[in-house]
């Protein structure tokens, strides 16, 4: 999309409730594209990111296994930016450049760990039927427990939903994420 349906806010644009949600990410310096643009809504936006932050740092999922379903719903919603920005943290959750080149290949393609191969055959299944099928959650229940398999539909879930405001409101890649998109090769 080449002009944003609802362009990501400078901060001479912010209105209080605006700044009031995003102050936390500017004095980090992580006031990226998807929360400028989320802003643009503040009760929205400061009601989400409770819900996100969960799904992000709160999860019992370790951070390697969420990435995995989080860049595979990306790339199955085909969201160019969510993809770009959790290359990032996918990198830093463990996962190797290799591994993120194999995400798209699905959880047929060689080189996955069982674990691996049940989480993106859940996230698959969450995407195609949503609902994870019996035989896969029968193998994630042998190696998790109830919360970790409720925190994985949930972190897909949500995925989803990002993937599909991202792509529907047009919201840039920052500068910043697109090398990143193309560590990994994007080429949909």
């Amino acid at each position: 999309m080449p002009d944003p349906r609802i362009p990501p806010l400078r901060d001479d644009e912010l209105s209080d409730a605006a700044r009031a949600v995003l102050q936390p990410m500017l004095d980090e310096d992580r006031a990226w594209n998807v929360f400028r643009t989320m802003v643009q809504h503040p009760d929205l936006a400061r009601r989400w990111m409770v819900f996100a932050n969960h799904i992000l740092g709160k999860s019992t999922i370790a951070a390697r296994e969420r990435e995995l379903a989080i860049l595979r719903i990306g790339w199955l919603c085909g969201s160019e930016y969510e993809w770009a920005q959790h290359v990032v943290i996918g990198i830093e959750a463990g996962l190797s450049t290799d591994e993120i080149d194999l995400i798209g290949k699905g959880p047929d393609a060689d080189g996955w760990s069982e674990l691996d191969r049940l989480i993106l055959c859940a996230t698959d299944e969450l995407h195609t039927d949503h609902r994870i099928g019996d035989t896969t959650w029968a193998g994630l229940t042998e190696r998790w427990d109830t919360q970790q398999c409720m925190d994985l539909v949930f972190t897909v879930g949500q995925y989803t939903l990002v993937s599909m405001a991202l792509k529907t409101f047009g919201v840039p890649v920052d500068d910043f994420l697109v090398e990143a998109a193309a560590l990994a090769a994007w080429d949909r």
